[in-house]
């Protein structure tokens, strides 16, 4: 296979999955991983892709900001174990904050109906989840929703937050580094995630491992606010490893 066809190959795949993996290309390829390597970065000087920790995305992933509705169905298993995993974190009386999105919204799912808690939420997907719950005081921040992802956002979600103190804030994200933090497409999405992580004494945030490398232009936490990341079992060792060292505990489930 020659050079252009084998890269072409290459973003053809990373359409279709959403990412590559350098090794698992060079299996695929027939061919070193210094010759994917040097294949990524041909095609990110093209604009095509975007290199990250261990493989490289489509850029279009990157600018693109996917529906509530078409991320349901992305790694919804691993979603599920992320809020089975979440809700351990979470004490009888506690008042927590789930920030929208579909790893949020897997918490939701999973709280025991029998747990009193207070749940504050800028979701209209969580709080239609839980509003006939009897042992849950729901408390629901007002603002313009977004269709895209269901979430209420404006000037009204930071004036609420002022005087609120929330247990634990269970944040999601678009993506995640080590050096950019976690980061959003949107910005009022990202001041209204911004002004719900300050009200929580601590944060924790749920994301499955494909958000890993991702860096959005808004950027709404700095990776030492977050208290504990839990993700999916195919996280890679180097980015456990890259949080911890920082003092961010991971969990992988």
């Amino acid at each position: 296979m020659y050079a252009q066809e084998r890269q072409q190959s290459i973003v053809a795949t990373a359409r279709s999955r959403g990412r590559v993996e350098v090794g698992s290309l060079a299996e695929e390829l027939g061919v070193t991983v210094e010759t994917v390597r040097r294949d990524l970065t041909a095609l990110e000087r093209l604009g095509v892709l975007r290199r990250v920790h261990g493989g490289a995305l489509p850029v279009e992933r990157l600018t693109l900001e996917p529906t509530l509705e078409s991320r349901q169905g992305h790694s919804a298993d691993a979603k599920r174990r992320i809020g089975a995993r979440a809700v351990m974190e979470i004490k009888e009386g506690d008042s927590i904050l789930l920030d929208s999105g579909t790893s949020t919204l897997s918490i939701a799912e999973a709280l025991p109906p029998e747990l009193r808690v207070t749940v504050v939420t800028n979701s209209v997907a969580i709080a239609a989840r839980l509003a006939d719950r009897p042992r849950t005081e729901l408390m629901v921040l007002g603002g313009r929703v977004r269709r895209r992802t269901g979430a209420a956002v404006g000037e009204w979600i930071a004036t609420s937050l002022v005087d609120v103190s929330v247990d634990v804030a269970f944040m999601g994200t678009n993506g995640f580094t080590l050096e950019r933090g976690l980061t959003t497409p949107d910005q009022a999405e990202s001041a209204a995630k911004r002004a719900m992580a300050s009200a929580a004494r601590r944060v924790v945030c749920v994301a499955d491992s494909s958000k890993a490398g991702q860096v959005h232009m808004h950027r709404f936490l700095e990776t030492e606010e977050v208290a504990l990341l839990i993700s999916d079992s195919d996280l890679d060792d180097d980015t456990v490893q890259d949080f911890e060292d920082v003092g961010v505990e991971v969990a992988r489930t």
